[in-house]
């Protein structure tokens, strides 16, 4: 039987603009199938929690302006578990908000803090993870975050040093956090053994979290304490809209993780990707002789190599000559860029703002 007193807060309110120009500020990726499975990834990630978390303590926290599309790919979901940001003030608002609200419906609540945009198999493996970390915040005052063993020297990742020495039932206690290292630093992370990528999955009791805030971040636990209240009434969002006009925006590792004293981690063997970017969705495509990944029928690659083409239109597109690029169509727009430099799409996203306006973004 599932655990009436466990909770997932889904996090479903970025913009995703690492993949433009499929991912728009008006339809993100979280709401595409980057991956071409047949699901969303916001699907896939609901699917993949409601395996083991009661579907009625299941919770989408997104964008006001994105609710409809939750309703439409999420239609078994009640409405009052679509949770509407009315502002985008970074992690520490929405899992104060979550938190707060959890612990008033339930002051049992144990919860978990999830991004909506993650590609995860083994399914049974990453759901008995989840069980582990919950029974072990249910039990301890205690912040369980998810490691995952490093594969190569990643700099697009936050990286955690746990105590190999300290652990209960494969529990660690966690040193630190550090920020996304340069190249020369997550070799030495590698090499060291006893650092993992931080996942971004945070489990604990909401009265605990919602303590930490006090001790860590007392305006904001003023912010929300002040209108407890409202929760889960229909003045919630209007007291929210209030709250989140003064709320800083700062993320939860920075606001509380690496603050705490009572953080754990417990290395995670399923297989987790990030999708933050094209090259990782490349990593997760298959592949001819050359290397080239395509999502198209309609992409043809000649003496190419390394490619990553992505178009959902029938457009007969032909790729001669050509290494190691990006190339994604849409019927707006098209991008053509260095596999190596996609850590400039944001920037290129800019520059179209700049020239066109929000029109293609």
């Amino acid at each position: 039987m599932k655990n009436k007193n466990n909770y997932v807060a889904i996090m479903a309110g970025g913009v995703g603009s690492r993949f433009w120009p499929m991912s728009k500020t008006s339809y993100p990726k979280q709401f595409l199938d980057i991956l071409n499975t047949g699901k969303t990834l916001i699907q896939s990630t609901y699917d993949r929690f409601s395996t083991f978390i009661p579907e009625e303590n299941i919770f989408i926290v997104t964008s006001a302006e994105y609710v409809s599309i939750v309703r439409e790919q999420l239609p078994q979901l009640p409405i009052e578990n679509i949770v509407a940001e009315p502002e985008r003030k970074n992690t520490a608002a929405c899992v104060a908000y979550m938190s707060f609200k959890l612990k008033k419906m339930n002051p049992k609540a144990n919860m978990i803090v999830a991004p909506s945009d993650h590609l995860i198999a083994d399914l049974d493996l990453f759901s008995n993870t989840c069980k582990k970390a919950l029974d072990y915040t249910a039990r301890h005052y205690a912040f369980v975050t998810l490691g995952i063993k490093p594969d190569h020297p990643n700099t697009g990742y936050g990286y955690i040093q746990f105590d190999t020495e300290r652990n209960t039932n494969g529990v660690f206690k966690v040193n630190r956090f550090t920020e996304k290292p340069d190249l020369k630093t997550a070799k030495e992370f590698l090499s060291e053994g006893n650092y993992l990528w931080n996942s971004g999955i945070f489990i604990w009791k909401a009265e605990d979290i919602v303590d930490a805030f006090w001790e860590h971040f007392k305006f904001m636990y003023d912010l929300f304490q002040e209108i407890e209240s409202d929760l889960n009434t229909d003045r919630e969002a209007k007291a929210i809209g209030e709250v989140y006009s003064k709320c800083p925006s700062t993320s939860i590792d920075y606001a509380i993780m690496e603050k705490a004293n009572n953080v754990f981690l417990i290395p995670s063997e399923f297989t987790w990707n990030d999708l933050g970017t094209w090259n990782s969705a490349y990593d997760n495509f298959s592949k001819d002789k050359e290397m080239n990944a395509s999502n198209s029928n309609s992409a043809i690659l000649v003496d190419s190599k390394g490619c990553l083409v992505h178009s959902n239109e029938q457009k007969l597109m032909v790729i001669g000559g050509l290494e190691d690029l990006i190339i994604v169509n849409t019927p707006e727009a098209l991008l053509i860029c260095k596999k190596e430099n996609e850590q400039h799409i944001k920037e290129y996203v800019a520059k179209v703002k700049e020239v066109k306006g929000i029109l293609y973004i």
